[in-house]
């Protein structure tokens, strides 16, 4: 990772990324496109707009301070992601998909953002989530903490227009707030164990356990498998990821999902 101080901006040298790919590839629900490669979006409260391509980026009015206490762990810019490619290349099917998403990088979420944003994600479409999210944000003029929401109940979160889902964010929020489930406890538990945590909020199964596991606390052997998942393991993986994917099967998922979802 190389970077300079312009002004108030920071200027990211990073070959490895491709903000499209990136922020819109359904990892993330709080990015829009707003210009030519320029995204605006947060992490938890922390605004940015960023733009660029070709390895060279603009992370504009954004203090060093900012930058290195929060954007270098959310873009995961201290990983070399060229070494992922080269671990996957082994794969004829990973050298693939990484060839044709050559910018995509996981990002550190924030585990509770991570959390009730998949909750949303059941049975739904990136629009439609990111829908739900801005009108949550913009009610409370902040991402709401699990205090604040265990306090409501479907009725009063009507507004959000998120149908069953809400009841499973209160039960979320009443969960964490009262230590029931620790999210900071499970970002240290051996994976099984944190995804058992994780389902005993209703409406937590294993995908979503799995997705809050995966960007919201890093673990990179959390694999969620929604229906492009299963369907290229289904017809490419039958017996199991490549031994090359094992220990960052979370990395290699976003490679193969972004592949099968825009080639089928």
């Amino acid at each position: 990772m190389k970077y300079e101080v312009m002004g108030n901006d920071i200027i990211l040298y990073q070959p490895d990324l491709i903000l499209s790919e990136t922020l819109d590839c359904g990892q993330a629900f709080r990015w829009e496109l707003t210009g030519e490669n320029t995204y605006s979006g947060y992490c938890i409260d922390t605004p940015l707009t960023i733009s660029g391509s070709d390895g060279r980026f603009v992370l504009k009015d954004t203090s060093e301070e900012i930058f290195l206490n929060v954007w270098v762990n959310y873009f995961d810019l201290e990983t070399d992601y060229s070494e992922y490619k080269r671990i996957y290349s082994s794969d004829e099917t990973l050298l693939k998909a990484c060839d044709y998403s050559k910018g995509i990088r996981l990002l550190k979420q924030d585990a509770w953002e991570a959390l009730v944003s998949y909750i949303f994600s059941q049975h739904n479409n990136i629009p439609r989530i990111k829908g739900i999210i801005s009108r949550l944000v913009s009610h409370y003029g902040c991402f709401p903490t699990a205090d604040v929401l265990a306090k409501e109940t479907p009725e009063t979160l009507s507004f959000l227009r998120s149908g069953f889902r809400a009841k499973y964010v209160i039960d979320a929020a009443q969960k964490v707030a009262s230590g029931e489930v620790d999210l900071e406890k499970c970002k240290i538990l051996q994976i099984d164990e944190a995804r058992q945590e994780l389902m005993k909020i209703k409406g937590v199964g294993p995908k979503v356990a799995d997705c809050v596991m995966l960007y919201g606390m890093h673990k990179l052997e959390a694999f969620p498998v929604d229906v492009w998942i299963k369907r290229a393991m289904e017809n490419y993986y039958p017996n199991g990821l490549p031994e090359c994917a094992l220990g960052s099967q979370g990395v290699a998922q976003l490679y193969i999902f972004n592949y099968i979802r825009n080639l089928e």
